[in-house]
């Protein structure tokens, strides 16, 4: 008796693992397709994040770099234009110093009209003085970043 029991028992057992595998076997398959498919996105996220870092560098290279002072020829220049391109902006003197690459305290000179900017200088106010909001924050994330 014990053995149709242990017989019987086996038999069930062996069914169940059949039933249980063909059940399991389109999830396997589904769960093999999705680790595929995870690891090329991975390999693709890296990628582009290479690729944001690398035109991130190059942007904060060009923003950063000096503008000739052959470029102020011409430029004409007014405190009054100074204050209200940095209220145009809605920035602070400190942010807006950045963006043109002097201090604070050159950008209330200017706009007091204790000081005038130097070549160098009056060319990169020129530079940024036609920027609009978004692209002046873009830039000062970058410099700050």
């Amino acid at each position: 008796m014990a053995n149709i029991a242990s017989v019987l028992k086996e038999e069930i057992q062996r069914l169940a693992r059949k039933e249980i595998r063909a059940a399991t076997g389109s999830i396997k398959k589904h769960r093999a397709e999705d680790r595929s498919a995870i690891a090329a996105l991975k390999r693709k996220v890296a990628g582009l994040e290479r690729e944001v870092a690398f035109l991130r560098k190059q942007e904060k290279r060009r923003i950063s770099e000096e503008p000739a002072a052959e470029q102020a020829e011409g430029v004409r220049f007014s405190p009054k234009w100074v204050a209200a391109d940095r209220k145009r902006l809605e920035l602070s003197a400190r942010d807006y110093a950045a963006l043109v690459g002097v201090s604070m305290l050159t950008i209330y000179n200017w706009e007091k009209g204790k000081s005038k900017p130097r070549a160098k200088a009056l060319a990169a106010w020129a530079k940024i003085r036609g920027l609009g909001k978004r692209e002046a924050w873009k830039r000062l994330e970058l410099l700050e970043g």
